[in-house]
């Protein structure tokens, strides 16, 4: 997929690049998969914003899309390649055998017509999916599962891939796409090749509006807030943070303090994606 570079025949449009979309087949989804997506503007169960800078913009629908990969054995032909407007990673809609129909996460080389299968059998070619356990060592990965059945988990978003790296005892060392090596268990599945829409890192947005549109509100300094609001904020004009180090809205330390708490996981990881010791 390449991307798009416009002339600029707006302000808008003087830095904008967008999708060519060449890979797209379908424009519509599919009735049956998809649901109302209902928006909480970043608010929980209880009314309280949980997530800054989230709000408006399009209306859209969920798509119901297959993480486990449970009809093991079934072949499933690719009838479509859709876009989905709540991720990054393209849709494969997946016609099977027995006339049911599902969504998986597009792999790179992934067309229209292609055979897909899941199960300890499946073969490897990018989109089946396969028990760590069958699958080779150094193989490119995507669409993790961290527990047996739960479903996929980790990189699934555009471009990323994990590798697969040895096989110990029960379980399999994978090198995540944030560098982290982590033991999983080898009866967890997973997806072979790299997730699609590989040039979405090199989209620019090239105006506020069109962030806008995906729902992200403006996000303010907090040198420009005031000392009630944010502990950078107040003085007389431009003023330093005037404190060690910076700190997030409710005083906590920012960029780069380490605040993962998790023992019973902890044991999992062999090697972090930081070379700092973990405090």
């Amino acid at each position: 997929m390449a991307v798009k570079i416009y002339k600029p025949k707006t302000p808008g449009q003087r830095h904008k690049t967008s999708y060519t979309f060449e890979e797209i087949t379908k424009d519509r989804p599919e009735r049956s998969l998809i649901v109302p997506q209902k928006k909480k503007a970043g608010r929980n169960v209880h009314g309280r914003i949980t997530v800054r800078h989230r709000g408006g913009g399009e209306k859209r629908h969920l798509r119901v899309v297959d993480f486990r990969r449970e009809k093991v054995g079934i072949p499933a032909k690719v009838a479509a390649i859709e876009y989905d407007p709540n991720r990054t990673a393209r849709l494969a809609l997946l016609s099977y055998a027995d006339g049911e129909k599902r969504y998986i996460i597009a792999p790179v080389g992934v067309k229209v017509g292609d055979t897909l299968v899941s199960g300890p059998k499946a073969e490897i070619r990018p989109g089946n999916a396969l028990p760590l356990a069958n699958i080779p060592v150094g193989t490119t990965i995507h669409a993790i599962e961290l527990k047996p059945g739960k479903g996929a988990q980790i990189s699934r978003s555009a471009g990323t891939s994990a590798q697969l790296l040895a096989k110990e005892g029960k379980y399999a060392h994978v090198r995540m796409p944030s560098g982290e090596v982590r033991l999983i268990l080898q009866a967890c599945m997973a997806s072979i090749g790299q997730v699609g829409n590989v040039d979405h890192s090199n989209v620019k947005l090239g105006k506020a509006g069109r962030a806008r549109h995906m729902g992200l509100r403006p996000e303010v300094r907090g040198s420009a807030m005031s000392p009630r609001d944010h502990p950078h904020g107040g003085g007389e004009g431009r003023s330093p943070i005037g404190m060690p180090g910076p700190k997030t809205p409710w005083g906590k330390p920012a960029l780069g303090y380490k605040t993962r708490r998790n023992k019973r996981t902890k044991k999992m990881i062999i090697r972090h994606r930081s070379k700092a010791k973990r405090r």
